[in-house]
């Protein structure tokens, strides 16, 4: 053996005489079950699959790095946004949402869209999508509503039966739907989208002065969709579309950049705006609350192994830094639970010990013990337990989120629904779609909706009417419904157009 050439090992170190074949009693066997090489190598192999995702099963990474460019101290104590020219490494995961790991990369879906931060102060996380909006506002409905997009449990087949039925019954939905059946539901690829926070988050300064703010990341790349057919077509053509085009032009040295702006809300404003400024299902008018460009993201670095590193990586909205916090969105505080609890299951307890979670620019000291597959010393001989005299760490006094003033009674409180909730739908398919973007939604609309019962297609195409009348008359023409019949429904309060549309 050369000198310099690599040993082959058993996972304790062992070297490895012979990888080719089996131990076994004379040349035609059987194998003996002193080959411990063998076991240790098929028992791995019995366990390399991890729990898939639930959702955002589907994804390709790449590392690279933030770098501010305005001053932005005024509005956030975060050391990594303290002043422009700052650098921070960062990753990022892109992804499906509701398909199977195996899925195409070109399916009607929204797109995942989650960076991680190494910051000085510890990770934060901006969880995404490529969405501003979000088909529901509560967390209760949130296991229900994925369940809608996977299969049904009897057939074991995606049914738009599930899919449009939860949907209809539940109209806050409507203007991610109009936004996921145009082109936009289907992204050529993944540098050539935007990315959201969607949620709303609080930033506050050395002062403890805090405002309400939404992050938008603009793709430098430009906007580029598959059609509808295009999608389909692609499907068959290459799966993995979006994901080899990613790996591709970062190894090519054309790395892919976005432009960071947030949107800023000052406390006294979302106390008086027009509707919930924490509703996940509505966007804030760019024309009230201008984005401001804060920085750039750049990815200039492939993983170089997908299972440690994209596989493996874990995003929680929960994971902040002195400067930002959460806001009161029904659907945040949800998924603040959500998301470490899944990774405990998923990865295990001491998930955030593996490099792509662990924090790269900071240290971490907690006295969390114990667990499977706690790979570090576990807190050596330090106590355990706080408060303690015996030189553990010690919390940080004044880095917490400023107080914020919450009252009212304990209960499940409706929200109660309102023209609110189309106009920006609306909106979106008059002022800001062309003709093709129109004729584009509506046939993706009908071509998906159709295959719904006739009393499903009723009760969405009504939505799809008082968000638009032009809008909601295409589609039932298309579906070849009554007009007047989905106009009549349209008219009605939600719960009279549920009975009138039962199944």
């Amino acid at each position: 053996m050369a000198k310099d050439e690599k040993k082959l090992t058993t996972g304790f170190g062992m070297p490895v005489d012979n990888d080719l074949n089996s131990m076994t009693a004379g040349p035609k066997g059987p194998v003996l079950v002193q080959d411990v090489h063998l076991i240790e190598k098929l028992a791995h192999f019995d366990r390399e699959r991890i729990p898939e995702r639930v959702v955002h099963a589907k994804g390709a990474g790449a590392h690279g790095y933030f770098e501010v460019t305005r001053d932005i101290s005024m509005y956030t104590r975060a050391k990594f946004l303290s002043k422009p020219g700052k650098r921070t490494e960062v990753f990022l995961r892109f992804s499906t949402v509701g398909g199977e790991k195996g899925s195409a990369d070109s399916e009607r879906d929204p797109r995942g869209f989650a960076v991680k931060f190494y910051t000085e102060e510890g990770n934060y996380d901006m969880v995404g999508n490529n969405t501003p909006v979000f088909f529901i506002r509560d967390p209760l409905k949130f296991p229900d509503f994925i369940h809608t997009q996977k299969r049904n449990p009897a057939t074991n087949l995606k049914d738009p039966d599930m899919f449009w039925d939860f949907l209809s019954l539940t109209p806050e939905s409507i203007h991610q739907v109009t936004i996921l059946f145009s082109d936009r539901g289907t992204p050529k690829g993944f540098r050539n989208m935007n990315g959201y926070s969607s949620h709303t988050y609080m930033w506050y300064n050395e002062k403890g002065e805090y405002h309400w703010i939404k992050f938008h990341f603009k793709t430098e790349q430009g906007i580029q969709n598959f059609t509808g057919q295009e999608a389909d077509r692609m499907r068959g053509i290459d799966p993995d579309v979006a994901t080899r085009d990613l790996h591709q032009a970062i190894a090519r040295g054309e790395f892919p950049a976005w432009r960071v702006e947030v949107q800023i809300m000052t406390p006294e404003q979302a106390k008086n705006y027009k509707f919930d400024p924490f509703d996940i299902t509505k966007v804030w008018p760019h024309a009230d609350f201008p984005p401001l460009a804060i920085g750039r993201m750049v990815l200039d670095r492939n993983p170089e192994n997908y299972f440690a590193e994209v596989e493996q990586a874990a995003f929680s909205p929960g994971n902040f830094v002195p400067g930002i916090g959460p806001s009161p969105d029904k659907m945040l505080q949800g998924r603040l639970f959500s998301y470490h609890d899944t990774h405990r299951h998923r990865l295990g307890p001491n998930y955030h010990l593996l490099p792509v979670n662990a924090p790269k620019a900071a240290p971490m000291a907690s006295y969390q013990r114990d667990g499977a597959m706690r790979f570090d010393n576990n807190g050596g001989g330090g106590p355990n337990y706080w408060p303690n005299s015996f030189g553990g760490p010690t919390p940080v006094p004044g880095t917490g989120i400023p107080p914020i003033d919450v009252a009212g009674a304990a209960a499940r409180h409706a929200y109660v629904l309102g023209d609110v909730d189309f106009v920006q739908a609306g909106a979106l398919y008059r002022k800001v779609m062309t003709d093709m973007d129109r004729e584009h939604l509506v046939g993706n609309i009908v071509g998906h909706l159709g295959g719904a019962k006739k009393a499903i297609q009723l009760r969405q195409t009504a939505l799809f009417f008082k968000a638009d009348p032009e809008y909601g008359e295409r589609v039932a023409k298309g579906l070849g419904l009554n007009v007047d019949e989905v106009k009549k429904l349209a008219a009605m309060s939600q719960e009279e157009r549920v009975k009138a549309t039962q199944v």
